[in-house]
């Protein structure tokens, strides 16, 4: 069945994700669209979905290639009872709900990459953005969690700057995959998740995630706005900062930033 805003109400409904859908053949930004929707009053598990964007939002304000038809688009509005500094939490937690659901389509090499990338064999196949609004320093009004994966776009079909470094499920599974299946598995693993991080706290999803991640134990570096933090990864910590040893022994929280692995 085609991934299109009928077949996806009929598997979503009396789901808390995706109880509110709103498709568009195109868009600028998933993000953009819900966020304002969001302002507007937009409920708990409203998705955006797209079949293509024309200003797919990576992070650093890097732009996510969103050619039309192949992969998946989507954001979505979560209105979670906590304080914002907790909200990094989210990032790590839609993480891990996408390395479990790919995990079933790949036989072993999906590993999470600080703060916010989904790997196969080292190759990014997913990217997740959240945008938080909160009025106050107390509570979060709203997230908006976009998630952009890699499905049927072969490589070839990569823009060149990336080919080597991105991959998509039909490459790693070799075959297509249902985008439907794919959307509705991904938005109840979320929900799963998510309902785990409110009653349980973060503790089990930190643990999850770190099983995921292989960059524990290896020397990394982290470029931010206003410099570079290099040192050996020890974890992350429970507002999920990645924590690191520097050449001296101190430990450091990074809060954010682009982190890779230093080889050699």
């Amino acid at each position: 069945m085609d991934l299109n805003e009928k077949n996806l109400a009929v598997r979503l409904a009396g789901k808390r994700i995706g109880n509110n859908i709103h498709f568009y053949s195109e868009v600028e930004s998933t993000n953009d669209v819900l966020f304002r929707l969001a302002c507007d009053g937009a409920p708990h598990g409203t998705v955006v979905i797209a079949e293509c964007q024309t200003k797919g939002k990576g992070r650093l304000n890097r732009e996510w290639q969103s050619p039309p038809g192949c992969n998946i688009y989507a954001s979505i509005a979560l209105r979670p009872p906590i304080e914002p500094v907790y909200a990094p939490q989210i990032t790590l937690m839609a993480g891990v709900a996408v390395a479990d659901l790919l995990s079933g389509y790949c036989n072993g090499g999906v590993t999470l990459k600080w703060p916010n990338d989904v790997q196969i064999g080292g190759k990014k196949v997913c990217g997740i953005l959240a945008e938080m609004s909160a009025s106050s320093g107390d509570s979060v009004d709203f997230v908006v969690v976009g998630i952009g994966i890699n499905v049927n776009i072969k490589k070839n079909d990569f823009d060149e700057s990336i080919r080597n470094t991105a991959t998509s499920l039909v490459e790693e599974a070799g075959q297509n995959i249902s985008r439907l299946d794919l959307a509705a598995d991904l938005f109840a693993k979320f929900d799963d998740l998510y309902t785990r991080l409110l009653d349980s706290g973060f503790g089990s999803i930190k643990d999850v995630w770190l099983s995921y991640c292989d960059m524990v134990g290896k020397q990394a570096r982290v470029i931010f706005n206003n410099g570079i933090e290099s040192g050996k990864v020890l974890g992350i910590d429970d507002f999920g900062a990645l924590v690191i040893s520097d050449k001296n022994g101190k430990t450091k929280r990074v809060i954010a930033g682009d982190a890779s692995v230093v080889k050699g």
